[in-house]
C-alpha cells in the first residue's frame, strides 16, 4: 500500500487481494485521502483500506440477499469509495465536476462496472418496504430505547407502535412507506375523526397513533438513509379540555373503601396495593414494581421509619423525578408489612392492574361518583398535603412532579415529613 499526491492531493494505491477480484475487476484501488498533508494521508491510509475491504465483504455478502440489505451495502460501498450515496437521479443533478469525480473513481480503478460502480453511481434501487415491514425493523433499530425498560415495559411500549399502523394500514392498506400520500394520511385523520365523534374518544388518543406511525416512519427513513420524502401533513386532531378526575373524599375512603370486608373480592395482592396508594399517591405501575430492596420498614438509619423508594430497578422509571422516597404511614404501613418482598403477580403485569381495581370499584358500588377511578386516591393524597400546609417543593418531591426550576439540596428529611403528615394519616 502507498499513498501518492495527484492534483495537490494524497490517495492511496494498493493492490486488490485476489478474493476480492469478483469485486474488483482492476488489479489495483485508487482513492482520494482528501487531503494534502502527506504524514496525515499515511496516517488515514490504513484506515479507509480497511474500511475498503469490509465494504467488499458486506458486497460479496449481500450480492444475493434482500433488496434492504443490497441497498445499505451499496451506501457502505459508496462512503468508502469516497463518496456519499446518493440515486442515480441526484447523481445525474450533480454539478459536472463532482459528477466526473464519481466517473474518474470508476475509471481510475476505485471501482468496477458492476457493484462498485453501482453504488458509486446510484444504480442500486431504493428498497421497497411495507409499512408492516418498517414496523419490524424499527425494533431493531430502537434496542437502545427499551435497554432499561421490564418486560411490562416493553410490551406497553410495542403495543402502542403496533396500534398505530394496524390502525393506518387498516385504513390505507401495507403500502410501501415511499408511496404514502398526504391524501393517505388525511385518510388517517378523517378515519379517527369519525371514531372520536361515534365512540366519545379524545382527541389525544388519534394523535397518539399519528406520533407513533410518524415516529415509525421516520427512524427508518433516517436510520437506513432511504431518502423518502414523507409526508408531513398537520394531521393532529383538537384535543379539547384534558378530563380531571375528582379526588376521594376522606369521608368515603374510610366508610366505603376501607370498611369492613369492602375490597375482599380483591385478591390479597391487588388489596394491598390499593391501601398503600391511600396514603402515598405512588402510581399502581410504582407499587406494583416495587422490589425487596425498594420496601424499607422501620429503617433504623431513618429513626425506625418506613417508606418505600422508587429506584430504576429493573425498570424504566417514568422520568428523573420520580426517582424518591416516600413514607409509609396508616393503612399503607399495615398493606405494605403483609408483603415485604412486594407483589409478584403484578411487578411485570401492571397493566391489568388499573383495569381490575376500576372495574371492581364500579361493580361494587364503590365510585363515589361515576367520574371517580383509582386514581382519584393520588388526588386526594395531594389534597391532604395541601391541607397539611405542606411546602411546594415536599409536595412535587412526593410524587415524583417536576420542580420546573433547578432542584437545591436534597429536601425534606423524612422524619420532618412524617410529622407534618401524621395528623392527616388515614389509618
Amino acid at each position: 500500500m502507498s499513498v501518492v499526491k495527484r492534483g495537490g492531493v494524497y490517495h492511496l494505491r494498493r493492490r486488490v487481494p485476489v478474493r476480492f477480484q469478483s469485486v474488483e475487476d482492476r488489479t489495483s484501488v485508487y482513492v482520494s485521502l482528501k487531503t494534502d498533508s502527506e504524514t496525515m494521508a499515511k496516517a488515514k491510509a490504513p484506515l479507509v483500506w480497511e474500511r475498503i475491504v469490509k465494504a467488499w465483504e458486506d458486497a460479496l455478502a449481500g450480492q444475493t440477499g434482500d433488496s434492504l440489505k443490497k441497498f445499505e451495502q451499496a451506501q457502505k460501498l459508496a462512503v468508502a469509495s469516497g463518496f456519499e450515496y446518493m440515486g442515480s437521479a441526484q447523481v445525474a443533478e450533480l454539478p459536472i465536476q463532482e459528477l466526473l469525480a464519481r466517473v474518474e473513481a470508476i475509471e481510475a480503478g476505485a471501482a468496477n462496472t458492476n457493484v462498485q460502480a453501482d453504488a458509486v453511481l446510484g444504480g442500486v434501487e431504493r428498497p421497497k418496504i411495507k409499512v408492516s415491514e418498517a414496523l419490524e425493523i424499527y425494533w431493531d433499530l430502537t434496542k437502545l430505547d427499551i435497554q432499561n425498560k421490564n418486560s411490562d415495559q416493553v410490551r406497553c411500549w410495542k403495543n402502542l407502535r403496533k396500534k398505530a399502523v394496524n390502525n393506518f394500514i387498516l385504513v390505507c392498506g401495507d403500502k410501501p412507506i415511499d408511496e404514502i400520500t398526504q391524501d393517505d394520511m388525511f385518510d388517517f385523520r378523517d378515519w379517527w375523526e369519525v371514531r372520536v365523534l361515534d365512540e366519545g374518544l379524545t382527541g389525544q388518543t388519534a394523535n397518539k397513533d399519528f406520533i407513533h406511525l410518524r415516529k415509525v416512519l421516520k427512524t427508518v427513513n433516517a436510520k437506513k438513509r432511504l431518502q423518502i420524502a414523507l409526508p408531513d401533513a398537520k394531521i393532529s386532531l383538537p384535543e379539547g379540555e384534558p378530563k380531571e378526575r375528582p379526588p376521594f373524599s376522606d369521608n368515603w375512603i374510610k366508610t366505603r373503601l376501607l370498611a369492613p370486608g369492602a375490597l375482599d373480592g380483591l385478591n390479597d395482592q391487588a388489596s394491598a396495593i390499593f391501601k398503600i396508594m391511600i396514603n402515598t399517591g405512588l402510581r399502581l405501575i410504582e407499587i406494583a414494581s416495587l422490589t425487596p430492596e425498594e420496601i424499607c420498614l422501620d429503617d433504623p438509619k431513618e429513626g425506625g421509619i418506613s417508606y418505600a423508594q422508587i429506584l430504576p430497578i429493573g425498570r424504566e422509571l417514568k422520568s428523573r423525578r420520580a426517582k424518591r422516597r416516600v413514607p409509609l404511614l396508616g393503612v399503607s404501613l399495615e398493606a405494605m408489612r403483609a408483603f415485604p418482598e412486594g407483589f409478584s403477580n403484578y411487578r411485570q403485569n401492571s397493566a391489568t392492574l388499573s383495569a381490575t381495581l376500576n372495574k371492581y370499584l364500579r361493580e361494587n358500588d364503590l365510585k363515589e361518583t361515576p367520574e371517580h377511578v383509582v386514581y382519584s386516591l393520588c388526588h386526594r393524597f395531594e389534597d391532604r398535603m395541601l391541607k397539611a400546609n405542606m411546602d411546594e417543593r415536599i409536595r412535587r418531591d412526593l410524587m415524583g412532579h417536576s420542580l420546573k426550576r433547578e432542584k437545591y439540596g436534597k429536601g425534606a428529611d423524612l422524619e420532618d415529613i412524617v410529622k407534618v403528615m401524621q395528623p392527616y394519616v388515614i389509618e
